[in-house]
C-alpha cells in the first residue's frame, strides 16, 4: 500500500511517500520511497525534492498555495499509484484520541476546532480539501492527530485551576501536542531495549523551534508541557513558554498593546528570539556564543536549558523515577552541546551523561549515558511521517494489502 503523508503548514507543506502493509509493519520493513518539502507557499516557493536512492533536488517554483504544490509533487512522482493519504492535523479536541477515516463529520469536527489552532487547522483542512479536488472522493484520507497521544491524560494533569464551568462550557484543558513524536520515540525505545509497554517509564523532550516534555507511563502520556495551546510550557523558539499571566495585563496598561499584538509577542517575538534580539535558530545562537561571546546569546541558551531542566525534574518526580529522558526534534538530536548543559546539575537524580558519546551522537540513534548511570539517556531521531504512515494503513481496512 502506498501512502502519501502530508504536513500542511501555514504555508508550507511537507510530504513522505511510503510503501507498507500491516506485514511490513509488523516486521519493521516500511520502505520509504520520496520526501520533501515546498517553501514560501504563495510565492516563488522553494521547494526540495528526494526519491530514495536518486540525487536531491532543489527548485524554485511559482506555487500559490496547497493544492497547487500537491499537484505539482503529484506530478514529479511521476505515475506513483497513492493507494490513502495521511494528514497531520494539529488539533483534535476532545473529540480524537485516535486516528481515523475522514469523513464529513470529521471535517466538521476539525473545522471546530479552528478557534483551539488558528494557525494549524486551517492548513490541515487545505491540504484534506485539496486531496479530494485532486485525487477524487473516492480516495482515503485519515487524520493523525497531534493531540491524540495526549487525550487520555488523567484529569489532574489537563484541569488548570480555573472555575470549573470553563471546562464544562468551553472544553479549555491541557491538549499537549507533538504527541505523533512522543509516541513515535516511546516506541522507537521499547524496540531498543525490548522493554514491555507496561514497564517503561520515561520522560521525552521534542526539543525544536516547537518544544515540548512528556511524561510517559505504560506507553501512555500522562503529562505534558505544552497547553491549550502550543504557547505553554518550554521556552522555544519564538514562542514564550511559561509565564506569569497578569503579565499580559500589565504590559497591555504599560505598552498599550492589544489582544492581538500581545499573543503576536508571545507566540512570534519571544523565546530564544526575544531573549537574543538576535534569532531564533539554536544553532546560530551556539555560534554566536563560541565565536564573539556574544551575552545575550549565552542568556537565551542558558534560559532554554534551565526550562527543560526543570520539566525533567518535575516529571521525574511525577513518574516517581524513570528508566530514560529521550531527547529528539531537531535541537535534541543534534546539538550535544544543547544537551550537556541540560542535564548538567541532574546528577543527583540519577541522570549521568557520557560526554564522548553524546558528542558523537548527532542525528543518530545512540545511548548517552554512562554505564550505571540511574535513568538512562538517549537520543533517538523522531519519524512522525512513518507513524503517520501506519495509522493510515490501519484505518483503511479495505486497502491494507
Amino acid at each position: 500500500m502506498i501512502v502519501l503523508i502530508l504536513n500542511c503548514g501555514s504555508s508550507s507543506l511537507k510530504f513522505q511517500v511510503v510503501d507498507t502493509d500491516l506485514e511490513r509493519i509488523a516486521k519493521d520493513e516500511d520502505r520509504l520511497l520520496a520526501k520533501g518539502v515546498c517553501e514560501r507557499l504563495g510565492s516563488q516557493s522553494l521547494v526540495t525534492l528526494a526519491a530514495t536512492g536518486k540525487p536531491v533536488e532543489k527548485r524554485a517554483v511559482a506555487l500559490r498555495d496547497h493544492e497547487a504544490a500537491i499537484t505539482y509533487l503529484v506530478r514529479w512522482l511521476d505515475g506513483t499509484k497513492i493507494d490513502a493519504v495521511g494528514h497531520r492535523v494539529v488539533h483534535g479536541g476532545e473529540r480524537f484520541k485516535a486516528s481515523c477515516l475522514i469523513t464529513a463529520e470529521v471535517v466538521k469536527e476539525i473545522e471546530d476546532c479552528i478557534e483551539l489552532a488558528p494557525l494549524h487547522n486551517p492548513a490541515n483542512l487545505q491540504g484534506i480539501h485539496a486531496v479530494a479536488r485532486i485525487f477524487g472522493k473516492d480516495m482515503p484520507q485519515v487524520a493523525v492527530f497531534d493531540t491524540a497521544f495526549h487525550a487520555e491524560m488523567p484529569e489532574t494533569s489537563y484541569l488548570y485551576a480555573l472555575p470549573y464551568q470553563y471546562y464544562r462550557r468551553y472544553k479549555i484543558r491541557r491538549y499537549g501536542f507533538h504527541g505523533t513524536s512522543h509516541r513515535y520515540v516511546a516506541y522507537r525505545y521499547r524496540q531498543i531495549t525490548g522493554k514491555k509497554k507496561e514497564d517503561v517509564r520515561i520522560v521525552t523532550l521534542h526539543l525544536g523551534n516547537g518544544c515540548s516534555a512528556c511524561a510517559i507511563r505504560g506507553g501512555k502520556s500522562v503529562d505534558t508541557s505544552m497547553g491549550l495551546t502550543p504557547l505553554e510550557g518550554l521556552a522555544m523558539g519564538t514562542r514564550s513558554g511559561d509565564l506569569d499571566p497578569a503579565i499580559l495585563e500589565y504590559l497591555a496598561v504599560k505598552e498599550g498593546l492589544s489582544f492581538d499584538q500581545l499573543d503576536t509577542l508571545l507566540n512570534k517575538q519571544s523565546g530564544l528570539l526575544g531573549i537574543s534580539g538576535l534569532t531564533n535558530d539554536m544553532r546560530e545562537l551556539l555560534d554566536e556564543e563560541r565565536e564573539n561571546g556574544d551575552r545575550r546569546a549565552t542568556l537565551a541558551i542558558d534560559v532554554f536549558c534551565m526550562r527543560v531542566r526543570k520539566y525533567i525534574g518535575a516529571y521525574l518526580a511525577e513518574l516517581g523515577g524513570a528508566d530514560a529522558v529521550v531527547f529528539t526534534g531537531g535541537i535534541g538530536e543534534n546539538a550535544p552541546q544543547v544537551r550537556e548543559r541540560i542535564v548538567q546539575g541532574l546528577e543527583a537524580l540519577g541522570l549521568r551523561l557520557d560526554t564522548a558519546a553524546n558528542a558523537r551522537a548527532v542525528g543518530t540513534e545512540a545511548r548517552i549515558s554512562q554505564e550505571g548511570s540511574g535513568t538512562a539517556l538517549y537520543v533517538i531521531p523522531t519519524n512522525e511521517e512513518l507513524l503517520i504512515a501506519r495509522d493510515t494503513v490501519r484505518a483503511v481496512p479495505s486497502r491494507k494489502n
